[in-house]
């Protein structure tokens, strides 16, 4: 797929405009390359961590950093690494290939490549200068050296910018000198490389440092955490204790810590939500086989329809985050692209490219982290009593799975970044969304037709019903603007309740598209699973947006204007045709229950 022959939508426009099926990236789209490299990342993670997983389960960190050790020898460590820097070069979809199925085994080993590949890394990568990318990248990227992500401290959590590390220059101006806490430092127990965020004097924003892990420098460690999950993840404090840090080994600039600090994690953010999916996966083939072959009544558990419900939840969840995923994964590498083409070089490309879907990586790390704890859960209630036992894999996967949704900031600080970079975005003029409120205010005051639209293509309503959910995220958007002006970043409730009226809208959108791409490419013989999972998402997304709308009406106003606003929610709710999603479900379990295995 051309770059010039597709539409590209910047970062979080989706809201305002229709996005056509031949302009997205699906899983179907990987090159033949990429799917090779795929399978020999399932491959290693069936054979080093997958066969392996109830040792990884007994706090073995050394299993943990052998398994690190031997992809990176196999190149799995510098996949997105540029290859003047010691890594294969390859784009940024084939980086999130790789941490998909390299994380779907073991939440220890997917925490731990997670941290090295990304936060670990990326830093350095984005904004080190030659110098310091010479020196310090190749052997991230071969795996010789591993990396860790310094940020947080005991005051310091959501509020990163508010650390108190501090950075002393030398007298002779030679070094920094570095003391304070760090705490929840995954790979701290084996990494060589820090990245360190400090304050120096009184500066309003963190400075960035690259550091040498040496304990004689001043450096020392806690004890391994006692965790609820990722048992196998090293996961300790930090100390510095007037540590000296060269100067040049000051990443960027001073001051630039904290933009360092929110760019490295919403490349994190994205990388997490691939990391979920494979997950979800092998949660969900683990489920079936087992209720396959598990029999009560004298009838095979998967006959029955509580069983088959929870089945095809967990199969479309995982068929909806691939979509949205690799959509906007190669959005993002497209945008890359582009920037490269105008003149700018990797590091300026990238940091442009990732900075535009910012709203974009924070859905999906809300959504897939989410989805990923909801399908271990079900896993378990599957299993039963077994699921309860630390004999099956469900236990520990609910248990790895229930981190993610405070990695790379909290899934509420992320709903909020949804919302306050849109708005952000439409008073620079980057995105229409405040003359598209107005127009759907316009419409609201207006007579709906009563004419039954003829519907003849394949998604003709599915494509009305999420035009219609893209007007009441305007509508609830504009009620909370008129409601409490400037002051709407300070009510937090009406923003997580519009923040996820968009997750759904996107998510909902991702997995039409990717199935009406294929039905055009596949025919619509052939996927008829992928249409219910598809029908039945933006079935639910509908169900759940109407009562997210009707808790802010609720609240946002009364009298006239409430019962203005339920109008306009009926309207914009609205199937001609509605779905059996009984019946779906039962479809969409068939088909799974068939290949004995997550099969899209």
């Amino acid at each position: 797929m051309e770059i010039q022959n597709k539409i590209i939508t910047r970062g979080g426009e989706f809201i305002v405009k229709d996005t056509m099926c031949e302009d997205i990236f699906t899983p179907e789209d990987f090159t033949d390359e990429q799917k090779m490299m795929r399978d020999a990342v399932k491959e290693f993670a069936d054979k080093e961590i997958w066969d392996k997983k109830h040792e990884f389960e007994k706090h073995n960190y050394k299993l943990t950093e052998e398994v690190m050790e031997k992809a990176g020898n196999l190149g799995f460590l510098g996949v997105g690494v540029p290859e003047e820097y010691g890594g294969l070069g390859m784009p940024l979809t084939s980086s999130l290939l790789v941490c998909d199925y390299f994380s779907g085994s073991s939440g220890s080993t997917s925490t731990a490549f997670g941290a090295h590949t990304g936060i670990g890394t990326m830093p350095i990568l984005m904004y080190g200068n030659e110098d310091q990318k010479m020196k310090y990248i190749p052997k991230l990227a071969s795996g010789e050296h591993i990396g860790a992500y310094c940020l947080t401290e005991p005051s310091a959590g959501s509020d990163a910018n508010n650390g108190k590390t501090k950075a002393e220059l030398s007298s002779d101006k030679k070094y920094y000198e570095i003391t304070g806490q760090k705490m929840w430092i995954s790979n701290a127990g084996f990494a060589d490389i820090l990245t360190v965020f400090a304050r120096i004097e009184n500066d309003k924003n963190i400075t960035a440092f690259i550091v040498e892990n040496n304990p004689e420098n001043g450096i020392e460690l806690g004890s391994e955490e006692s965790k609820l999950g990722i048992h196998s993840s090293s996961t300790r404090q930090v100390f510095f204790n007037g540590t000296k840090v060269p100067v040049e080994n000051m990443l960027s600039e001073r001051g630039n810590g904290f933009k360092i600090a929110m760019n490295a994690l919403n490349i994190g953010r994205i990388k997490l939500a691939a990391a979920c999916l494979d997950a979800e996966r092998r949660i969900t083939t683990t489920s079936v086989k087992y209720a396959i072959e598990r029999e009560q009544f004298k009838t095979r558990i998967i006959e029955f329809g509580a069983i088959k419900e929870k089945i095809a939840k967990m199969a479309m969840d995982t068929y909806v985050g691939e979509a949205a995923t690799y959509r906007a994964t190669k959005d993002i590498e497209d945008r890359i692209t582009i920037l490269r083409e105008d003149g700018k070089n990797h590091q300026e490309a990238e940091l442009k490219g990732v900075e535009e879907y910012v709203i974009e990586c924070s859905i999906l790390k809300v959504a897939l982290s989410e989805d990923t704890q909801n399908c271990a859960d079900q896993g378990i209630q599957i299993f039963g009593g077994m699921g309860y036992s630390t004999e099956t894999p469900m236990e520990s996967a609910w248990r790895d799975s229930r981190i993610a949704r405070i990695y790379e900031g909290t899934n509420e600080i992320n709903r909020l970044v949804t919302i306050g970079m849109l708005i952000k975005k439409a008073f620079k003029g980057h995105i229409n969304l405040i003359e598209k409120a107005e127009e759907v205010a316009n419409e609201l005051t207006e007579i709906p037709s009563f004419d039954i639209p003829e519907f003849i293509s394949i998604f003709d309503q599915e494509k009305l019903v999420l035009k219609n959910l893209k007007k009441i995220f305007l509508m609830l958007a504009g009620a909370g603007m008129k409601k409490f002006g400037v002051d709407l970043e300070k009510e937090q409730e009406v923003l997580l309740a519009i923040s996820d009226v968009l997750i759904e809208i996107y998510m909902a959108e991702s997995a039409i598209l990717r199935t009406e791409k294929n039905c055009k490419r596949f025919g619509e013989d052939s996927q008829t699973g992928q249409i219910a999972m598809s029908q039945l998402y933006l079935y639910e997304a509908n169900e759940l947006i109407s009562n997210k709308a009707k808790e802010l009406i609720f609240s946002l106003s009364e009298g006239s204007e409430q019962k203005f606003l339920l109008m306009g929610l009926k309207r914009f709710t609205k199937y001609y045709e509605y779905p059996k999603p009984i019946e779906l479900k039962r479809k969409i379990s068939k088909i799974i229950s068939t290949e004995s295995r997550y099969c899209f």
